[in-house]
């Protein structure tokens, strides 16, 4: 399996990982702040205030502190495998909690203690588990185009959980509301246990079943946990990576936090909720193959360029839409899933390159440390993208739970779902044009690696002499 070429079962036992992944990642990006403001009846201010706090604090150093453990692990299932094992439960349990906050509290402390430690404790859990998971991509091959096809494979799960997670999470609770008897609000709390398991059982999929040889052996990292992070950006192919990543996340967090307000408030078509995110959605997965195939023909960046040109148009018409029900919702989010294809599919098949770059340049594989940096500034933006819309709501005088809402909201709600993310989206454009890893400086890279490692391995056979 090392460098050849990966079985389809091989590439089906890792890419389920991913429907657990996004399932509650979709839940929480769709639903989160609608969650909090319409369901508990928390201020929108004080609701993206809380969630930018739990990201900013624990959140802000555990992904690079797990992925340099994770870096030095040693079992008998490998580096990752085991926080997929161990960790599944504690993350199924501890989505539960987030969205199982109790209404009617008239205290906004403790709603927002209540808002960061649910959060802070599912975090520990979920950046356990996806750090592993996420790294395995480059431990599994170093082929160009097998990361590529690796990459769509997961890509189509993580479609799949994204439907469920975003877009039958409301009607979903609707429907165990009335089978159970129990509030809307208690039907919220259903839903957040039955994707937490689900989430759970399908990262047990690679924890117990994938077992694969790295495919370059390694020793852990001797740099310290500070130097090692520090030394990631001196990594300029990462850096450029990282700065398109983090603008990207901004954009993709306001469009998915704000997607229900605009439905409900802007289009007044609540009861087609589903049915937009489906289009969205079912568009994406038809394209992720396209997608891959681009990737391999004109470069990972440039295809990635490509996706997001066309998003943003899809976004700066999406804004211009009057008040009121638009069959044009239904083409505009199926061009916008055409473009967002390449979001599901690029990013997660390029950050493995910029890790051989750095192999090549420090003669030190850290597969754990570049997916928790970059995890952790995922993280932040989209935290930062998070509480900037509840922070737009309430200086839009939105109103919590109410149908009628003024026009200055309904402006604003505008500018955070469309507008704002396509400008974010345009500025990625003219970075990933001139992204500085190319397939053909990829294979440079690799070329090199492979006559370093030979000379490594015959140094060391004449030492053992």
């Amino acid at each position: 399996m090392k460098n050849g070429k990966l079985s389809v079962a091989t590439k089906l036992k890792y890419g389920v990982g991913d429907f657990g992944m996004a399932v509650v990642t979709a839940m929480l990006q769709f639903s989160m702040l609608f969650y909090y403001t319409d369901i508990v009846g928390v201020n929108p201010a004080l609701a993206g205030t809380a969630m930018l706090i739990g990201k900013i604090t624990w959140d802000l150093i555990n992904d690079t502190l797990f992925g340099y453990l994770e870096d030095k692990t040693k079992s008998k299932w490998g580096k990752r495998r085991p926080y997929l094992i161990f960790g599944a439960l504690p993350f199924a349990l501890s989505f539960w909690g987030v969205f199982s906050i109790p209404q009617g509290i008239d205290n906004d402390l403790i709603y927002a203690l209540l808002i960061i430690g649910s959060f802070i404790l599912f975090d520990t859990f979920h950046t356990l588990t996806a750090t592993a998971y996420a790294a395995m991509t480059a431990e599994i091959t170093e082929d160009y185009n097998e990361r590529t096809s690796l990459s769509t494979y997961r890509m189509v799960f993580s479609v799949i959980g994204y439907i469920a997670g975003a877009g039958v999470s409301g009607t979903l609770a609707g429907v165990f509301s009335d089978i159970f008897g129990v509030s809307i609000h208690q039907g919220w709390s259903l839903v957040g246990l039955t994707f937490g398991v689900l989430g759970g059982i399908s990262m047990l999929v690679p924890g117990l079943f994938l077992k694969y040889e790295p495919a370059v052996e390694s020793k852990p990292s001797e740099l310290p946990p500070i130097k090692s992070i520090i030394s990631t950006f001196k990594n300029k192919p990462f850096v450029s990576y990282i700065i398109v990543t983090s603008i990207m996340s901004v954009s993709f967090t306001m469009v998915t936090a704000m997607l229900n307000y605009y439905i409900n408030h802007q289009l007044h078509m609540e009861e087609s909720g589903l049915l937009i995110m489906l289009a969205m959605m079912g568009t994406l997965a038809v394209f992720l193959v396209p997608c891959g195939i681009l990737m391999n023909k004109i470069g990972k960046a440039k295809a990635y360029a490509v996706g997001l040109t066309i998003a943003s148009a899809a976004l700066i018409v999406v804004f211009f839409l009057p008040t009121g029900p638009s069959p044009l919702i239904f083409v505009l989010a199926a061009v916008a899933g055409l473009g967002f294809s390449a979001q599901w599919v690029c990013p997660h098949s390029m950050i493995p390159d910029v890790i051989e770059y750095d192999e090549l340049v420090t003669g030190e594989r850290r597969e754990g440390v570049y997916y928790g940096v970059q995890a952790t500034a995922t993280k932040v933006t989209g935290a930062l993208a998070s509480a900037a819309c509840g922070w737009g709501l309430e200086i839009g005088r939105y109103v919590e739970n109410s149908a009628e809402q003024p026009e200055s909201a309904l402006l604003s709600i505008r500018v955070l779902f469309a507008l704002i993310p396509a400008i974010f989206l345009l500025i990625c454009v003219p970075l990933l044009i001139k992204y500085p890893i190319t397939k053909a400086s990829h294979a440079e890279v690799m070329r090199q690696l492979t006559e370093k490692r030979a000379a490594k391995s015959e140094e060391k056979a004449e030492n053992v002499k």
